[in-house]
């Protein structure tokens, strides 16, 4: 109970270092960019503009409402790519800073989620203008929103302090970890629908907690419906395991991250 208390004073200190160190963040993402954070914007929306055209001759038939059904996929798996791409190198990219002062560093990691959560935000009203220019209706469902993000966040932390840990050991993991999200990133139905997978596959896909989390989303805002408590126990075990590993695997290893970085 004393190190929970000691913890959390911890982190109550170095609030206004995370705050700076998220507006860091965005500041130096779009430092040379004329448009700035309205790229954050931007880019959902071509994204789904761009797979609207292509896929709409394929998937369009069996899916209502297909820029929107795109646009959440995108959105969702975006806030988690986002946020573990920058987690995972959040460590060395401030190891200067960790070399010369004491900072805990599980700082660096949730600065990087937070900065995402940021963007999401953004993104979030690009996917409002999509629902308004496609006529899509607005279900009350919409204010519960924030409990799929919570899931969402938590995950994403969580993930991100597991590759941050492992990277500061082993550098490839950068680049093994694009070819993976690549991977997840097709496994995760952002523009098809599962009714058109063989079953092997589609239990794959059952199981990749970002589609569960984007299925909630969808549900949500498309469906104006509120998912299950199977459902929602899916999504928190997904969530809450991987916050629980991020951080058994961070405070393990991070006593030795000077000795690498």
């Amino acid at each position: 109970m004393n190190r929970i208390r000691t913890s959390f004073a911890v982190f109550k200190k170095y609030q206004p270092l995370l705050k700076e160190l998220v507006k860091r963040d965005i500041t130096i993402r779009y430092r040379h960019s004329v448009l700035g954070l309205l790229w954050t914007v931007l880019n959902p929306l071509l994204m789904m503009i761009v797979m609207s055209i292509v896929f709409s001759t394929l998937f369009t038939n069996s899916i209502d409402n297909f820029p929107v059904y795109v646009m959440i996929g995108n959105v969702v798996f975006n806030c988690n790519s986002e946020a573990t791409n920058r987690g995972l190198n959040s460590i060395l990219w401030n190891s200067s800073l960790i070399k010369k002062v004491y900072i805990p560093k599980y700082l660096f990691p949730l600065a990087t989620v937070a900065s995402s959560l940021i963007n999401f935000g953004f993104s979030f009203i690009a996917l409002i203008l999509v629902m308004l220019f496609t006529g899509a209706e607005f279900y009350p469902t919409l204010i519960t929103v924030w409990i799929p993000l919570l899931y969402l966040i938590t995950f994403s932390l969580g993930l991100s302090l597991i590759l941050c840990s492992i990277n500061v050991f082993f550098r490839d993991t950068e680049h093994l970890y694009s070819v993976f999200i690549t991977i997840w990133m097709y496994l995760s139905a952002i523009f098809y629908s599962t009714d058109i997978l063989p079953d092997g596959v589609n239990t794959v896909v059952y199981y990749n907690p970002i589609y569960q989390l984007i299925t909630f989303f969808r549900k949500i805002i498309m469906d104006g419906v509120f998912p299950s408590i199977q459902t929602n126990l899916l999504c928190v075990s997904y969530s809450v395991s991987m916050l629980i590993i991020g951080l058994a695997v961070f405070y393990k290893s991070q006593d030795k991250f000077i000795l690498h970085i």
